[in-house]
Protein backbone atom coordinates (compact mmCIF):
# COMPACT_ATOMS: atom_id res chain seq x y z
CA UNK A 1 0.00 0.00 0.00
CA UNK A 2 2.98 2.27 1.10
CA UNK A 3 4.84 2.06 -2.55
CA UNK A 4 1.29 2.65 -4.42
CA UNK A 5 1.33 5.71 -2.09
CA UNK A 6 4.59 6.76 -3.12
CA UNK A 7 3.88 6.31 -6.78
CA UNK A 8 1.03 7.96 -6.77
CA UNK A 9 2.40 11.17 -5.15
CA UNK A 10 5.46 10.81 -8.12
CA UNK A 11 3.25 11.12 -10.37
CA UNK A 12 0.98 13.87 -9.24
CA UNK A 13 4.42 15.90 -8.77
CA UNK A 14 4.95 14.92 -12.38
CA UNK A 15 2.17 16.25 -13.77
CA UNK A 16 1.83 19.40 -11.86
CA UNK A 17 5.35 20.09 -12.90
CA UNK A 18 4.08 19.82 -16.49
CA UNK A 19 1.32 21.61 -16.03
CA UNK A 20 3.69 25.06 -14.76
CA UNK A 21 5.96 24.06 -17.71
CA UNK A 22 2.89 24.61 -20.10
CA UNK A 23 1.94 27.54 -18.42
CA UNK A 24 5.46 29.13 -18.56
CA UNK A 25 5.57 31.52 -21.70
CA UNK A 26 7.58 30.58 -23.93
CA UNK A 27 10.74 31.64 -24.61
CA UNK A 28 11.24 34.47 -27.14
CA UNK A 29 14.78 34.09 -29.29
CA UNK A 30 15.25 37.99 -29.95
CA UNK A 31 18.03 40.00 -28.80
CA UNK A 32 17.52 43.17 -28.03
CA UNK A 33 19.00 45.43 -30.95
CA UNK A 34 21.97 47.70 -30.01
CA UNK A 35 21.03 50.96 -29.24
CA UNK A 36 23.19 53.31 -31.61
CA UNK A 37 25.43 56.00 -29.66
CA UNK A 38 25.95 59.11 -30.72
CA UNK A 39 28.25 61.78 -29.02
CA UNK A 40 27.07 63.80 -26.15
CA UNK A 41 30.15 65.66 -24.44
CA UNK A 42 33.44 67.03 -25.89
CA UNK A 43 36.10 63.42 -26.40
CA UNK A 44 37.46 62.45 -22.90
CA UNK A 45 40.14 59.41 -22.58
CA UNK A 46 41.09 59.05 -18.64
CA UNK A 47 42.29 56.69 -16.62
CA UNK A 48 40.03 56.03 -13.56
CA UNK A 49 41.39 53.37 -11.82
CA UNK A 50 45.03 51.85 -10.76
CA UNK A 51 45.36 49.33 -8.61
CA UNK A 52 48.66 46.58 -7.43
CA UNK A 53 48.25 44.07 -5.38
CA UNK A 54 50.77 44.10 -2.17
CA UNK A 55 51.50 40.73 -2.63
CA UNK A 56 50.10 37.82 -5.14
CA UNK A 57 47.30 38.30 -8.17
CA UNK A 58 44.88 40.86 -8.64
CA UNK A 59 43.20 39.24 -11.58
CA UNK A 60 40.13 39.36 -13.76
CA UNK A 61 37.99 42.63 -13.33
CA UNK A 62 34.15 42.92 -13.62
CA UNK A 63 32.35 45.85 -14.25
CA UNK A 64 29.18 46.08 -11.95
CA UNK A 65 26.88 49.18 -12.90
CA UNK A 66 25.05 50.44 -9.86
CA UNK A 67 23.09 53.82 -10.10
CA UNK A 68 25.67 55.85 -12.03
CA UNK A 69 28.22 54.67 -10.16
CA UNK A 70 31.03 51.95 -11.31
CA UNK A 71 32.34 48.62 -9.17
CA UNK A 72 35.31 46.90 -10.14
CA UNK A 73 35.50 43.78 -8.62
CA UNK A 74 38.51 41.09 -9.54
CA UNK A 75 39.71 38.19 -7.76
CA UNK A 76 42.85 38.01 -5.34
CA UNK A 77 45.46 35.84 -3.23
CA UNK A 78 48.86 34.51 -3.22
CA UNK A 79 48.14 33.26 -7.00
CA UNK A 80 45.35 31.54 -8.72
CA UNK A 81 42.95 28.99 -7.93
CA UNK A 82 44.36 28.53 -4.31
CA UNK A 83 42.75 28.69 -0.85
CA UNK A 84 43.32 32.44 -0.02
CA UNK A 85 41.60 34.08 -2.90
CA UNK A 86 38.87 35.96 -2.22
CA UNK A 87 36.64 39.15 -4.16
CA UNK A 88 38.03 42.37 -3.80
CA UNK A 89 35.94 45.21 -4.92
CA UNK A 90 36.63 49.21 -5.71
CA UNK A 91 33.66 51.64 -5.72
CA UNK A 92 34.00 54.28 -9.06
CA UNK A 93 31.72 57.46 -8.69
CA UNK A 94 32.10 60.24 -11.28
CA UNK A 95 31.32 64.03 -10.79
CA UNK A 96 31.73 67.21 -12.26
CA UNK A 97 35.15 67.41 -9.89
CA UNK A 98 36.54 64.02 -11.31
CA UNK A 99 36.26 60.51 -10.47
CA UNK A 100 35.97 59.56 -6.28
CA UNK A 101 37.20 56.23 -5.52
CA UNK A 102 36.09 54.00 -2.40
CA UNK A 103 38.14 51.32 -1.64
CA UNK A 104 39.24 48.93 -2.35
CA UNK A 105 37.93 46.51 -0.21
CA UNK A 106 36.70 42.86 0.84
CA UNK A 107 33.56 42.29 -1.29
CA UNK A 108 33.03 38.57 -0.78
CA UNK A 109 35.13 36.04 1.15
CA UNK A 110 34.90 32.28 0.36
CA UNK A 111 33.97 31.65 3.78
CA UNK A 112 31.01 34.26 3.82
CA UNK A 113 30.41 33.07 0.62
CA UNK A 114 30.50 29.21 2.02
CA UNK A 115 28.12 30.14 4.73
CA UNK A 116 25.57 31.97 2.16
CA UNK A 117 24.91 28.77 0.06
CA UNK A 118 21.71 26.95 0.00
CA UNK A 119 21.80 24.02 0.26
CA UNK A 120 25.42 24.07 2.09
CA UNK A 121 28.31 24.38 0.04
CA UNK A 122 31.84 24.36 0.60
CA UNK A 123 34.48 26.95 -1.62
CA UNK A 124 38.34 26.71 -1.06
CA UNK A 125 38.40 29.43 -4.33
CA UNK A 126 36.84 31.89 -6.38
CA UNK A 127 37.13 32.93 -9.31
CA UNK A 128 35.63 35.00 -12.41
CA UNK A 129 32.58 36.93 -11.78
CA UNK A 130 29.76 38.66 -13.54
CA UNK A 131 27.12 40.75 -13.07
CA UNK A 132 23.74 39.99 -13.24
CA UNK A 133 21.47 42.17 -15.04
CA UNK A 134 18.46 40.69 -14.17
CA UNK A 135 18.78 40.88 -10.70
CA UNK A 136 19.93 44.22 -9.07
CA UNK A 137 22.90 43.85 -6.33
CA UNK A 138 23.42 40.25 -7.71
CA UNK A 139 26.27 38.76 -9.49
CA UNK A 140 27.20 35.39 -10.73
CA UNK A 141 30.58 34.12 -9.20
CA UNK A 142 32.99 31.05 -10.30
CA UNK A 143 33.54 29.06 -7.52
CA UNK A 144 35.32 25.94 -6.91
CA UNK A 145 34.42 23.44 -4.17
CA UNK A 146 37.16 20.96 -5.37
CA UNK A 147 39.56 20.70 -7.45
CA UNK A 148 40.79 23.17 -9.69
CA UNK A 149 38.79 25.06 -12.79
CA UNK A 150 38.09 22.27 -14.40
CA UNK A 151 35.52 21.36 -11.38
CA UNK A 152 34.20 24.56 -11.00
CA UNK A 153 30.89 25.84 -10.90
CA UNK A 154 28.95 28.94 -11.72
CA UNK A 155 26.46 30.78 -8.20
CA UNK A 156 23.98 33.20 -8.34
CA UNK A 157 24.99 35.90 -5.50
CA UNK A 158 22.68 37.89 -3.96
CA UNK A 159 24.67 40.44 -2.30
CA UNK A 160 23.85 42.22 1.01
CA UNK A 161 25.11 45.27 2.52
CA UNK A 162 27.46 43.07 4.15
CA UNK A 163 28.87 40.70 1.69
CA UNK A 164 26.51 37.55 0.01
CA UNK A 165 23.27 37.05 1.57
CA UNK A 166 21.79 34.25 -0.53
CA UNK A 167 24.17 31.91 -2.95
CA UNK A 168 22.67 29.17 -5.28
CA UNK A 169 24.20 26.98 -8.08
CA UNK A 170 22.96 26.97 -11.41
CA UNK A 171 22.00 24.13 -12.51
CA UNK A 172 23.72 23.29 -16.05
CA UNK A 173 24.33 19.73 -15.70
CA UNK A 174 22.94 16.25 -14.55
CA UNK A 175 26.53 14.74 -14.07
CA UNK A 176 28.08 16.19 -11.60
CA UNK A 177 26.56 19.94 -12.38
CA UNK A 178 30.22 20.92 -12.36
CA UNK A 179 33.19 22.42 -15.09
CA UNK A 180 30.85 25.73 -16.16
CA UNK A 181 32.33 28.97 -15.71
CA UNK A 182 31.50 33.04 -16.46
CA UNK A 183 33.60 35.19 -17.75
CA UNK A 184 31.46 37.66 -20.26
CA UNK A 185 28.25 39.96 -19.61
CA UNK A 186 24.80 38.78 -20.28
CA UNK A 187 23.00 39.26 -23.41
CA UNK A 188 19.16 41.59 -22.99
CA UNK A 189 16.33 39.69 -24.65
CA UNK A 190 13.80 41.05 -25.85
CA UNK A 191 10.99 39.30 -23.84
CA UNK A 192 12.53 40.61 -20.82
CA UNK A 193 14.53 37.90 -19.97
CA UNK A 194 18.85 37.88 -19.98
CA UNK A 195 21.11 35.33 -21.05
CA UNK A 196 24.01 34.54 -19.79
CA UNK A 197 27.53 33.16 -21.94
CA UNK A 198 29.41 30.77 -20.12
CA UNK A 199 31.68 28.12 -20.58
CA UNK A 200 32.37 24.54 -19.95
CA UNK A 201 36.03 23.44 -19.62
CA UNK A 202 36.44 19.76 -19.05
CA UNK A 203 38.06 17.94 -21.39
CA UNK A 204 35.84 19.25 -25.19
CA UNK A 205 35.44 22.32 -24.46
CA UNK A 206 32.76 24.60 -25.27
CA UNK A 207 30.82 27.74 -25.46
CA UNK A 208 27.26 28.12 -23.86
CA UNK A 209 24.25 30.33 -24.43
CA UNK A 210 22.30 30.06 -21.29
CA UNK A 211 18.67 31.12 -21.21
CA UNK A 212 16.45 32.28 -18.31
CA UNK A 213 12.97 32.36 -17.27
CA UNK A 214 11.20 35.01 -15.98
CA UNK A 215 11.76 33.84 -12.54
CA UNK A 216 15.76 33.35 -13.14
CA UNK A 217 15.71 29.61 -13.30
CA UNK A 218 17.72 28.18 -16.20
CA UNK A 219 15.65 26.91 -19.04
CA UNK A 220 17.68 26.90 -22.27
CA UNK A 221 21.39 26.53 -22.65
CA UNK A 222 23.27 26.11 -26.52
CA UNK A 223 26.56 25.01 -27.21
CA UNK A 224 29.39 26.90 -29.26
CA UNK A 225 31.44 24.16 -30.46
CA UNK A 226 34.58 23.85 -32.56
CA UNK A 227 35.83 21.71 -35.10
CA UNK A 228 39.26 20.90 -34.49
CA UNK A 229 39.43 24.03 -32.01
CA UNK A 230 38.55 24.46 -28.09
CA UNK A 231 36.65 27.95 -27.74
CA UNK A 232 35.73 28.94 -24.38
CA UNK A 233 35.45 32.49 -22.71
CA UNK A 234 32.13 33.54 -25.20
CA UNK A 235 32.15 37.56 -25.71
CA UNK A 236 28.32 37.74 -27.52
CA UNK A 237 28.07 40.65 -29.42
CA UNK A 238 23.95 41.18 -30.61
CA UNK A 239 24.30 42.88 -33.70
CA UNK A 240 20.29 42.70 -34.18
CA UNK A 241 17.18 41.08 -33.13
CA UNK A 242 17.81 38.10 -34.60
CA UNK A 243 22.19 38.07 -35.22
CA UNK A 244 24.41 38.21 -32.98
CA UNK A 245 28.22 37.26 -33.36
CA UNK A 246 30.62 35.24 -30.39
CA UNK A 247 34.12 36.04 -29.93
CA UNK A 248 35.81 32.77 -28.55
CA UNK A 249 39.13 32.79 -26.85
CA UNK A 250 41.08 29.83 -28.50
CA UNK A 251 42.43 27.84 -25.43
CA UNK A 252 44.90 26.46 -27.71
CA UNK A 253 48.12 28.58 -27.01
CA UNK A 254 49.39 30.85 -30.40
CA UNK A 255 46.37 29.77 -32.27
CA UNK A 256 43.51 32.51 -33.63
CA UNK A 257 40.50 34.03 -32.50
CA UNK A 258 37.47 32.05 -32.86
CA UNK A 259 34.27 33.42 -33.77
CA UNK A 260 30.96 31.57 -33.76
CA UNK A 261 27.44 33.89 -35.07
CA UNK A 262 24.19 33.07 -34.39
CA UNK A 263 20.66 34.28 -36.83
CA UNK A 264 17.98 32.98 -35.42
CA UNK A 265 18.55 34.75 -32.05
CA UNK A 266 20.60 32.48 -29.86
CA UNK A 267 19.10 29.06 -30.77
CA UNK A 268 21.72 27.82 -32.92
CA UNK A 269 25.21 28.83 -33.47
CA UNK A 270 27.72 27.98 -36.16
CA UNK A 271 30.71 25.86 -35.59
CA UNK A 272 33.60 27.90 -34.16
CA UNK A 273 36.27 29.20 -36.86
CA UNK A 274 39.74 30.99 -36.89
CA UNK A 275 39.77 34.56 -38.09
CA UNK A 276 42.34 36.78 -39.07
CA UNK A 277 43.39 37.89 -35.74
CA UNK A 278 46.15 36.42 -33.28
CA UNK A 279 44.76 35.14 -30.06
CA UNK A 280 47.36 34.01 -27.37
CA UNK A 281 44.71 32.14 -25.47
CA UNK A 282 43.02 35.15 -23.85
CA UNK A 283 39.72 36.14 -24.03
CA UNK A 284 38.33 39.48 -25.42
CA UNK A 285 35.74 42.09 -24.65
CA UNK A 286 33.48 43.64 -27.04
CA UNK A 287 30.57 46.00 -27.49
CA UNK A 288 27.96 47.14 -29.84
CA UNK A 289 27.59 51.03 -30.92
CA UNK A 290 24.85 50.42 -33.75
CA UNK A 291 25.27 51.04 -37.49
CA UNK A 292 27.43 48.16 -37.61
CA UNK A 293 29.97 49.43 -35.54
CA UNK A 294 32.21 47.09 -32.89
CA UNK A 295 34.32 47.84 -30.43
CA UNK A 296 37.07 45.42 -28.66
CA UNK A 297 40.02 45.37 -26.46
CA UNK A 298 42.05 42.20 -27.61
CA UNK A 299 45.39 40.39 -26.84
CA UNK A 300 46.32 39.95 -30.58
CA UNK A 301 49.94 38.86 -30.21
CA UNK A 302 50.30 34.90 -31.09
CA UNK A 303 53.05 34.32 -28.29
CA UNK A 304 51.47 36.03 -25.68
CA UNK A 305 49.52 38.78 -23.89
CA UNK A 306 52.00 41.63 -23.97
CA UNK A 307 49.86 44.35 -26.30
CA UNK A 308 46.21 44.66 -25.53
CA UNK A 309 44.33 47.08 -27.86
CA UNK A 310 40.94 48.67 -28.57
CA UNK A 311 40.00 48.30 -31.96
CA UNK A 312 37.18 48.95 -33.94
CA UNK A 313 34.90 47.47 -36.71
CA UNK A 314 32.43 49.64 -38.86
CA UNK A 315 31.33 46.23 -40.87
CA UNK A 316 29.82 44.14 -37.96
CA UNK A 317 33.56 42.43 -37.29
CA UNK A 318 34.52 41.82 -40.97
CA UNK A 319 37.69 44.45 -40.52
CA UNK A 320 39.20 46.33 -37.86
CA UNK A 321 41.52 49.39 -37.41
CA UNK A 322 43.21 50.13 -33.93
CA UNK A 323 41.72 53.27 -31.88
CA UNK A 324 44.90 52.78 -29.26
CA UNK A 325 47.45 50.33 -27.81
CA UNK A 326 47.06 49.94 -24.20
CA UNK A 327 49.62 48.18 -22.88
CA UNK A 328 52.80 46.97 -25.39
CA UNK A 329 56.16 46.24 -25.28
CA UNK A 330 55.99 43.34 -22.06
CA UNK A 331 52.53 45.27 -20.16
CA UNK A 332 50.91 42.28 -20.00
CA UNK A 333 47.24 43.57 -19.91
CA UNK A 334 44.78 40.46 -20.19
CA UNK A 335 41.04 39.77 -19.18
CA UNK A 336 39.78 43.08 -20.64
CA UNK A 337 36.00 44.12 -19.34
CA UNK A 338 34.04 46.68 -21.83
CA UNK A 339 30.61 47.96 -20.64
CA UNK A 340 28.50 51.24 -21.62
CA UNK A 341 27.97 53.68 -19.17
CA UNK A 342 25.50 56.39 -19.50
CA UNK A 343 24.25 57.81 -22.91
CA UNK A 344 27.91 58.21 -24.79
CA UNK A 345 30.53 56.57 -22.17
CA UNK A 346 32.35 53.64 -22.09
CA UNK A 347 34.63 52.18 -18.93
CA UNK A 348 37.38 49.28 -19.57
CA UNK A 349 39.53 47.22 -17.08
CA UNK A 350 41.54 44.48 -17.70
CA UNK A 351 44.43 43.44 -15.59
CA UNK A 352 48.29 44.41 -15.89
CA UNK A 353 51.66 43.14 -14.36
CA UNK A 354 51.01 39.45 -14.88
CA UNK A 355 47.97 39.58 -13.09
CA UNK A 356 49.34 41.25 -10.59
CA UNK A 357 46.67 44.74 -10.60
CA UNK A 358 43.79 46.63 -12.07
CA UNK A 359 43.41 49.23 -14.33
CA UNK A 360 40.25 51.24 -15.37
CA UNK A 361 39.61 53.91 -18.12
CA UNK A 362 36.76 55.96 -19.10
CA UNK A 363 36.22 57.53 -22.83
CA UNK A 364 33.10 58.63 -24.48
CA UNK A 365 32.05 58.24 -28.27
CA UNK A 366 33.53 61.61 -29.28
CA UNK A 367 36.93 59.88 -28.41
CA UNK A 368 35.90 57.15 -30.34
CA UNK A 369 34.84 58.89 -33.53
CA UNK A 370 37.89 61.18 -33.23
CA UNK A 371 40.32 58.29 -33.45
Amino acid sequence: MEGVLIQIMALVSLGLTVLAWRREPRLVWRFVPPETVTPVDAARFEKIFDYTAETGQAHSPAILLDDGDVVLAWFEGSEEAQADVDIRGVRLCPGTQGWKTVGPDLMMTRGELSDAFTPDQLVVTLGNTVQDDANPHSLFATVVSVGGWAMASIARVRMGPRGPALAEKLSLSPFLNRSYLVKSPMVAMADGTYALPAYFEMGATYGSFIRFDRHGRVCDARRMTGQRTKPIQPMVVPLNETDAVAFLRNFEPGGRLLISGSEDGGQSWSVAQPIDIANPSAPVAALALGNGLVLMAMNDQPAAADTLRLVLSEDEGLTWRVLKELEKDGGDARYPMLRRLGEDGFVLSYSHGTKRGIRAFYFNMAWVLEQ
